[in-house]
């Protein structure tokens, strides 16, 4: 299962990691998506409506999840690279310790909060009560979505990239075909949406792990592994913490944003609904290269080739910045076909366009914060990326989207552009701590306290 990614051509190996990650990310960002498509082929727009606000609650609780397991996966590719046996497997049994006490607490604080939330999130009165149930139903199946992306984060560290993929494409049919039966054969609106998500889940998780045990693909690890070992845990919470908290800053900023709307009215509810949702899709490129950066730098730090993690920041990022500018064109022109495939109300497809329009150039600069997110993750400064996404968060999506629907109520155009200024600053702060860290010969100091920790 483990896999050398400390050798050999730069961009070959990004593209062996990333390709796997790209299909994994697309799969599971479909699961919102399919969710979305399909309710707005059975039911009207409060029903679209509610899916869309429940599944950005959803999305911001995965994400914020995903972060906190970053830790795992740099921790465990920093032992891979020692070639610490022992080490690895510290980090998966604490990382399971760890994350099956969160799932637990995490479900039972939100399921006694589910209105809460809802109000919270100025839904309108027409979607309430589908998005309560929605909500209610995904809620519990919150064990599930941290056990898969823990599982991952771990194939992740070990550089395999491949495994997830495979995992998460088992549930993306599961739910699909389960959203049609429960949808569009039952009629059960928002509450078939939310039990086929939930189920096809839950059977990933459980195919996942039949596969883990009979196959043995973690040699070496014992019951005793899951015994919380106070250093493990807490380099696990340092890498991983601020990356959670910056992910739920940013996710904030979208549920602020989708307030906003929110109270504009119905049908820019839901266009900004799908367009955030289709967002979530142009971003799978340079999603997985920051995951790639990450894993592939972290297992490069433990075997002390500093060089190539540097070379691997920008080979990632020159294929993000493309990647944006491709799609960021192609989008000024196939924007509203690609708005009308999740609507066919004339008012959402108009709106969304607009609000696409602006906000698709997003793609390039979130492309290279990314890239540098991953950096500072794998050499544990991932305080910087939860300072530059704050400060963007801050400074300029949420006040621009605000002033941007006062001053414009008729059209969504120039929200959208809260979202390319915000990355544009996250830009500027990573390049100037890029530059610091250069200069004040962090990777060097990170190696000797990586060596020190492993001893």
């Amino acid at each position: 299962m483990e896999h050398n990614l400390t050798t050999g051509s730069v961009p070959k190996t990004i593209l062996y990691f990333s390709l796997p990650y790209f299909l994994s990310y697309f799969l599971q960002t479909l699961y919102g998506t399919a969710d979305l498509f399909i309710i707005g082929q059975f039911n009207g727009v409060d029903s679209t409506t509610a899916v869309s606000i429940g599944s950005q609650v959803m999305h911001m609780l995965t994400v914020m999840i995903v972060g906190l397991a970053m830790g795992t996966t740099v921790m465990t590719g920093r032992a891979v690279g020692a070639r610490d046996r022992r080490q690895v497997n510290l980090a998966v049994g604490n990382t399971a310790s760890l994350f099956m006490l969160l799932s637990v607490v995490l479900t039972a604080l939100l399921l006694c909060f589910v209105k809460p939330v809802v109000a919270v999130m100025s839904t309108p009165e027409e979607a309430v009560s589908g998005t309560i149930t929605y909500l209610t139903i995904c809620f519990i199946g919150i064990p599930f979505i941290t056990a898969y992306n823990i599982i991952s984060s771990i194939f992740r560290g070990m550089g395999d990239s491949t495994s997830p993929m495979y995992f998460i494409a088992i549930a993306c049919v599961f739910n699909i075909a389960l959203d049609y039966l429960f949808i569009g054969v039952l009629g059960l609106g928002p509450a078939g949406a939310a039990l086929g998500t939930t189920l096809s889940q839950t059977i990933s998780v459980l195919i996942s792990l039949t596969m883990v045990c009979r196959k043995k693909m973690i040699p070496g690890f014992h019951i005793s592994d899951l015994k919380p070992v106070r250093t493990m845990m807490t380099g696990l919470l340092k890498i991983g913490f601020p990356i959670a908290m910056q992910d739920g800053f940013i996710q904030i900023a979208f549920i602020v944003i989708t307030i906003i709307a929110n109270r504009r009215g119905l049908n820019d509810a839901a266009a900004v609904g799908i367009v955030e949702k289709m967002i979530s899709l142009f971003f799978l490129v340079p999603s997985s290269m920051l995951s790639t950066v990450s894993a592939l730098c972290s297992q490069n730090i433990g075997a002390g080739k500093h060089e190539r993690a540097s070379q691997t920041l920008a080979c990632a990022t020159t294929i993000a910045v493309s990647y944006g500018i491709i799609i960021s064109i192609l989008m000024q022109f196939a924007g509203h076909n690609a708005v009308s495939l999740f609507s066919s109300d004339a008012d959402v497809i108009r709106l969304g366009t607009q609000y696409l329009h602006s906000y698709i150039w997003d793609c390039i600069f979130a492309g290279i914060h990314f890239c540098f997110s991953g950096y500072f993750c794998a050499y544990g400064q991932s305080g910087i990326s939860f300072l530059h996404n704050i400060i963007s968060v801050l400074c300029a999506r949420i006040p621009i989207a605000y002033l941007a629907s006062k001053y414009y109520p008729e059209t969504l155009f120039p929200m959208g552009f809260a979202a390319p200024v915000g990355s544009l600053l996250s830009v500027l702060i990573c390049v100037i701590a890029f530059v610091w860290m250069k200069n004040h010969a962090i990777s060097s100091q990170t190696s000797a306290s990586s060596t020190q920790s492993a001893k």
